[in-house]
């Protein structure tokens, strides 16, 4: 499992008014560990206020650009990203965590292809590692982008997207859609939504059954809507690539804990975790809310990153027992029958459970 290493941060760049973007120094020593495919995130930690605190970001950087950056938007009550964007400086270090993340491409195993993302607010970060990667490693292939904001000024990375239409002019599509910002064409006027890429389809500015991937990548609400629109128009579902950053809404709610959950866990759950070859033991009780919150009042430290179900840090594989969880966002129909959960959303439902954090 990825492993958390000091990084002293070597800059730090004011994006947008609430967005900075931090890069870090990687000894030589740890460049093997923070090898990183395009789309994949750090999982960031740091003392806030007497607490760790830890939450994932995107790498923005490419494969070509020799550094290893990552974008925080600031986010209303956010602990981490307030905490980001106020305070982080060059000099400072912060624990960071090895590259995980599923929402990857990999650029150069093909050439010739078109490829199409459709991105918004804070989701360009590893759409943005994506292009500028595609783009240096396969030069027959083309990237047309719909990035949708607020208005230009909340843009993150505006400059750097257009000095890379201007290098890759023949060959990278960029299109800007505003919500509260009038242009132009009134097509790009508005929410990034199903119907509009539907529009776009009909427009011309991009042909479903030529992509060779779309990636999509921002609010639950985009995501859902965008991959059922794609389909629709055609699109294979195995081309469409999707990370969430926030649950779509009426997503399936936190499931309450069930009574057999309640009643093992009033008894106690002996709880066994696997991790790097090596077994871990604790009891689960009635207070902790899942296997990871149980794990850190016992003192085991076992990996997870967002807790909320999104992020697949804490995936491991069900050895012995059996378990509930609240929610998954993250998790494919095969792992699930395969018998992978969860640790952050999962409440045994036998007095015993053993689980494998290095199962892959």
């Amino acid at each position: 499992m990825p492993q958390f290493h000091s990084l002293k941060i070597a800059d730090v760049r004011q994006e947008t008014d609430d967005a900075v973007s931090i890069a870090f120094n990687v000894p030589d020593e740890n460049r093997a560990a923070f090898d990183f495919v395009p789309g994949q995130y750090l999982t960031l930690r740091a003392d806030v206020d007497g607490e760790a605190v830890q939450r994932t970001y995107s790498i923005c950087s490419g494969l070509d650009e020799d550094e290893l950056r990552v974008a925080i938007k600031r986010v209303d009550g956010g602990v981490f990203s307030n905490f980001a964007n106020d305070n982080l400086q060059p000099g400072m270090e912060l624990d960071v965590m090895a590259p995980q993340g599923r929402f990857t491409a990999k650029p150069g195993e093909e050439t010739g292809n078109h490829y199409v993302a459709f991105t918004a607010g804070s989701g360009i970060t590893p759409v943005f590692s994506i292009v500028k990667t595609i783009l240096m490693r396969e030069p027959d292939s083309t990237f047309t982008m719909f990035y949708g904001n607020r208005d230009r000024a909340s843009v993150i990375f505006r400059e750097q997207l257009e000095d890379l239409k201007d290098r890759f002019l023949e060959r990278f599509t960029l299109i800007h859609v505003l919500s509260r910002e009038g242009q132009d064409v009134d097509l790009l006027h508005g929410r990034l939504d199903a119907e509009r890429i539907g529009r776009f389809t009909k427009s011309g500015l991009f042909d479903p059954a030529s992509v060779a991937n779309v990636f999509l990548c921002g609010p639950g609400d985009m995501i859902e809507a965008g991959r059922a629109k794609l389909e629709e128009l055609g699109v294979p579902a195995e081309r469409i690539r999707f990370e969430l950053f926030t649950p779509a809404e009426g997503s399936a709610p936190r499931a309450e804990r069930s009574q057999q959950a309640k009643d093992v866990a009033e008894q106690g759950v002996a709880v066994e975790a696997v991790l790097d070859g090596a077994s871990r033991s604790f009891v689960m009780a009635a207070q902790d809310d899942n296997v990871v919150d149980a794990a850190h009042r016992n003192g085991v430290e076992l990996p997870f990153s967002c807790k909320g179900g999104m992020c697949c840090t804490c995936r491991c594989k069900v050895r012995d027992g059996e378990v509930e969880m609240a929610v998954n966002y993250s998790l494919e129909p095969w792992e699930l029958e395969a018998g992978f959960v969860l640790a952050c959303q999962s409440r045994p439902l036998t007095e015993k459970v053993v689980l494998d954090f290095d199962e892959v």
